[in-house]
Formats: structure tokens, C-alpha cells, sequence
């Protein structure tokens, strides 16, 4: 019996992925497929059920890897539709079921909230609406740790709520004031300088929110925010759901990254942070508050008929 036929057969009989038996074998599922289209049909080996199905998982897989293997069904099919497949959410779960494709694994994070009770808490201006009719509007933020065999790296960021774009990302060995300070202004910088934000009516200027941790209410921050014209806003103590979309964005992170990566040293977790943030999620990675469009596409296409007119 031939390699291909046997492949065939492990495919047909028992139902086991292509992808698998080759992977088993050693041998390139490019070779298998070249082999494949008439030959197996016309000698019976394979059906033209088969083949759609090989066909479809082919592409899942390629999809799948091209998007860092980060991407489930919902993703997905939207990611095929885009190249020109005509194809469910279902089947796409179905294929990459057959494969062993798993695009997340959980874990939780630990909260870093320390309040410092000797300052007042900025009041709630955004009281759980996450949500903003244009950029530069509402910001959110917050500060998580990054292990690695060498020891924590901290990240803090800046979340425009329009798009869920990421704006401002700064990492430190230390989740302090200045690390905030660094993630803030690197989002002005962003959007085009203090002078492109800046609104004279103070009601108007942009919303920072973040929790009420004692990093954002340090002199040294909420002196850099009144700077830059921005409004502080802040939750509730010890509630997640206040500040809901910025621990969703660490949630995404932990998913996608930490639990696919250990680090050896805070530099090597930076550099594989900094790729994640700004090579994928920003230009990639679809997110259901903007359409199923990555932030920097919705922005885009919200800019374009303004361009237009």
C-alpha cells in the first residue's frame, strides 16, 4: 500500500485528519495533496465529499496559522468569507475540531489594585459604557504583570473605546506611577500630540478610566493628565466589571500569548508582547465592538467616507 493511499484510507475509514497521518508519517501535506485531486477520485480511493472536506480543512488550517492560531470559528469565518469561501460558522468549528485546532486556553490573571486611601478617587464618568461615538473621546487603561523565569515585567495601557485600538503600551519592571505616566503619554503621542486632543472646555476633553489603584493616583500621573487635558475617571474598588474592556484586553493577551509562551528573561517577553500588541491585535485580530474589524481597519473605514466627502 502507498503512503498517499494509506493517508486516504486513515481519512475515509476512521476518520482521522489528514493534517495528523502526515504529521505522523513525516511527510508534507503539500506532497499528499498534490497527489491527491483525480488520481484518488478516479481510482475510488476518495470521494468528492472527501476531497470538499480535506479541501475546506486545508484552508481552515492555513487561515488558522496565518492569524497565529489565535483565531476561533467566529474569527475564522469571516477570515474565509474575506478570500472568498462561501462557508458556515459551523463548519469551520467542525474542521478545526477535526484538527485539533484550539485557538484559546484560559487563565486568570491577579489583580494589582493597591489604593492609596490618603487620595481621593476621581468620580465614575463612565459608569460601565464602554462605548464612544468617535476617537479621542473615552480612554480606558490598567497595569498587569507579565511573568518570566527572570523575574515580572509590568504593562500598562491605553484603550480608545471607539475602535478598541490600543494606543498607549509601556512595560517597566515596576507597576508604578511612571510606568502609567509612560502609557499615557505615549497614546497622546499617538493621536497626534497634546495639541490635537486638547479641547477648551474641559467637559469635552477625553476620558481616562481606569481603577483606583494608587499608580493612577499619584501626583506624578494625575499632574501628567492635567497636562495633557485629560479627565480622570475611576471605578469601584475590587470590580472588575468597572473597567470591564480593559481587562478584556489583558484577558485576550493572557490567552493568545501567556499561555502559549514562557518567557525566559523580561526582554524576551517584551519583544514578544510589543509584536502581539502592534502587529496583531491593533492590525489583526477582529474585535466584536468594532464590527469584526481589527481597531486600526475600523478606524479606517469610519475615516474614508469623511475622506470622500
Amino acid at each position: 500500500m502507498s503512503v498517499a493511499r494509506f493517508v486516504v484510507d486513515q481519512r475515509t475509514n476512521y476518520q482521522v485528519p489528514v493534517a495528523f497521518t502526515c504529521a505522523l508519517l513525516g511527510i508534507s501535506i503539500s506532497w499528499f495533496y498534490k497527489w491527491l485531486p483525480r488520481t484518488a477520485i478516479a481510482t475510488g480511493l476518495y470521494t468528492k465529499r472527501d476531497l470538499r472536506r480535506d479541501t475546506m480543512d486545508r484552508a481552515v488550517k492555513v487561515m488558522f496559522d496565518k492569524h497565529r492560531g489565535l483565531h476561533g470559528s467566529p474569527r475564522l469565518v469571516l477570515d474565509l468569507r474575506e478570500e472568498g469561501w462561501t462557508v458556515s460558522e459551523k463548519t469551520v468549528a467542525n474542521s478545526m475540531r477535526r484538527q485539533g485546532l484550539i485557538a484559546r486556553k484560559i487563565k486568570r490573571r491577579n489583580g494589582l489594585t493597591k489604593q492609596d486611601k490618603s487620595k481621593a478617587p476621581f468620580p465614575d464618568l463612565i459608569r460601565r459604557d464602554f462605548t464612544a461615538t468617535a476617537v479621542n473621546q473615552r480612554w480606558v487603561g490598567d497595569i498587569t504583570e507579565i511573568p518570566t523565569a527572570a523575574g515580572k515585567l509590568y504593562l500598562a495601557t491605553v484603550i480608545d473605546l471607539y475602535s478598541r485600538r490600543l494606543i498607549g503600551a509601556a512595560t517597566s519592571l515596576h507597576p508604578n506611577a511612571e510606568l502609567a505616566k509612560a502609557a499615557i503619554t505615549m497614546a497622546v503621542t499617538v493621536r497626534g500630540g497634546k495639541e490635537a486632543i486638547w479641547k477648551e472646555e474641559e467637559s469635552e476633553r477625553v476620558i481616562f478610566h481606569s481603577d483606583r489603584g494608587s499608580t493612577y493616583t499619584a501626583d506624578l500621573f494625575t499632574r501628567a493628565c492635567r497636562n495633557l487635558g485629560i479627565r480622570q475617571s475611576m471605578g469601584r474598588v475590587g470590580s472588575c466589571f468597572d473597567n470591564a474592556a480593559a481587562e478584556a484586553f489583558f484577558s485576550s493577551l493572557e490567552w493568545e500569548v501567556l499561555s502559549r509562551n514562557e518567557f525566559r528573561n523580561t526582554t524576551e517577553a517584551a519583544t514578544v508582547v510589543s509584536d502581539w500588541c502592534w502587529n496583531f491585535y491593533n492590525t489583526d485580530r477582529r474585535h466584536s465592538a468594532a464590527l469584526m474589524m481589527s481597531p486600526i481597519n475600523y478606524e479606517n473605514a469610519a475615516l474614508t467616507p469623511r475622506a470622500a466627502a
